[in-house]
């Protein structure tokens, strides 16, 4: 199963046309979805207090706990998001910093793939921030024939943007041959070891 985050306010704007492009192949491709809403709630950022590691959740019981199960069930998540002043959106930023550092359950080759959508520019600065959530979570990541990214100011410009799309579709196929693959490979091999020893901050300024 494929999360797929939205994080535009618009549930039926420019980045949700690229998200439904998505979902469509990863239905044919026998991948089940879910689409979840994310720009349009209150979600404000972590506040450090340190609950999560002792509750193994967020202390703020919002959208983000409610995702939180989901997504340790999923084999694969899709974060889409517009262009907001060269930087993904600030909900689904926050969002995603509290989903990821309040859940402990291990994220290991879950398949990740971020997908951007703007009018002209920032595009590729979004999809950059948007893939570090994954790069260090020991996710592998989904790439395309492109940068997974849209162009249009409505979703009617998007749905003109045909090599966009297919960048789209691409990427859900690339996406499902991966999230197969590594249950394969996983079922033959195991999971590749992960060490956790050391974590270096310097505090001794050594």
């Amino acid at each position: 199963m494929v999360l797929l985050l939205n994080g535009s306010p618009n549930a039926n704007g420019c980045t949700a046309t690229a998200l439904n492009e998505m979902a469509a192949v990863f239905r044919e491709e026998g991948i089940e979805t879910e689409l979840i809403q994310v720009g349009n709630k209150d979600i404000r950022g972590c506040v450090s207090c340190g609950f999560c590691g002792k509750n193994g959740k967020c202390v703020i019981n919002d959208l983000v706990n409610e995702v939180a199960g989901k997504f340790e069930a999923a084999d694969g998540l899709v974060v889409g998001s517009p262009v907001y002043y060269g930087s993904p959106n600030g909900t689904i930023l926050s969002f995603m910093d509290r989903l990821f550092y309040s859940t402990s359950f291990s994220k290991h080759m879950k398949v990740g793939a971020a997908v951007v959508s703007c009018r002209r520019g920032g595009n590729t600065a979004s999809f950059d921030v948007l893939n570090k959530y994954f790069t260090i979570s020991g996710m592998p990541v989904a790439s395309s024939t492109y940068w997974n990214q849209v162009h249009g100011f409505t979703a009617e410009d998007v749905k003109k943007d045909l090599e966009g799309l297919q960048t789209m579709r691409n990427l859900a196929r690339n996406m499902a041959f991966m999230i197969k693959a590594f249950a394969d490979a996983k079922e033959k091999y195991g999971l590749p070891t992960v060490e956790r020893k050391s974590f270096t901050s310097f505090p001794d300024g050594k």
